[in-house]
């Protein structure tokens, strides 16, 4: 497949461009600036230009564009920030898709927090309603901007992304250091859920969405079942071989950190429905697994 990756350089985005060339795909890399090479195309999704030809020659394009969501504090700018790269760039696509003159696959980016901040220990399913909260609010619009390509009959996947787990960044970056200490904590009571999985299997799974033709609609990536924060701590300490006897209490982290608190208490247990139902294997279907995957 000729595949066009927006968001190339990021965390998930550089790991999906290297899997899929080594499966033996043709990649194109969407950039912002520079000269571009032979795999790259220049565009400019807030004013709303990409190359059309190039989208009409691919067979799929995936975007995974956006600002970091971990930088803090998320003021009234960094909101605006975050949702005109999401939402902009996810419209400049579709449009493009939308027009291309042949059949073009769009998995576009989302995120568990579209379910909300905090929705107890229900099983969330790709048919769970959403939440409420500003991250709800922008997964809503980033979902919706893919209007123009699902009106014109194109094929689009939401990736409904939840923890990917892996050393060279994301959630285990910040947490590696102090849980190798023997200090890395358990948050609160510790029996909030966290929806995690191997980037190994994220990549995995992308390539997966992109082949099956019969998958449109919202897809969750996580585990099959999501861990407490209690089980993510004491495996990441057995993996690393160290102490996790040390505890955050829910007080002080929402007196020290604020908003930030409701990410790091809050429960979500997604359930990949749709990769389960359609045959999807992880080689890294429980945490430690998926930690030894991220550590290795």
């Amino acid at each position: 497949m000729h595949v066009v990756v927006g968001g190339a350089s990021g965390f998930l985005g550089s790991a999906l461009v290297s899997h899929l060339r080594d499966q033996g795909h043709q990649v194109t890399r969407l950039v912002r600036s520079g000269t571009p090479g032979p795999d790259a195309s220049l565009w400019d999704p807030a004013a709303g230009r990409i190359d059309q030809g190039l989208v009409d020659r691919a067979d799929a394009v995936v975007n995974l564009s956006g600002a970091t969501i971990a930088r803090w504090p998320r003021t009234k700018s960094y909101k605006k920030q975050l949702w005109s790269s999401r939402v902009d760039s996810t419209t400049t696509i579709a449009r493009a898709v939308a027009a291309s003159s042949s059949p073009t696959v769009l998995l576009s980016g989302s995120a568990m927090g579209i379910y909300g901040a905090d929705r107890g220990q229900d099983r969330l399913t790709e048919s769970a309603g959403r939440g409420d909260g500003f991250l709800a609010d922008l997964c809503v619009a980033w979902e919706g901007a893919t209007v123009e390509a699902e009106q014109a009959g194109q094929r689009v996947v939401h990736l409904r992304t939840g923890l990917p787990l892996d050393d060279e960044g994301g959630l285990l970056g910040p947490m590696l250091l102090p849980f190798k200490l023997g200090l890395g904590p358990r948050l609160g009571n510790g029996r909030q859920r966290m929806s995690v999985m191997s980037r190994r299997d994220w990549v995995r799974a992308v390539a997966f969405l992109l082949e099956r033709d019969s998958i449109s609609g919202p897809v969750n990536l996580s585990l099959p079942e999501a861990p407490t924060n209690a089980e993510f701590t004491n495996t990441l300490g057995d993996v690393l071989g160290r102490p996790t006897v040390l505890v955050a209490p829910a007080p002080v982290l929402r007196v020290a950190l604020g908003a930030l608190s409701d990410d790091l208490l809050g429960s979500l247990r997604m359930v990949p429905r749709v990769l389960l139902d359609n045959g999807f294997v992880f080689e890294d279907a429980d945490l430690a697994s998926a930690l030894r995957s991220a550590l290795a």
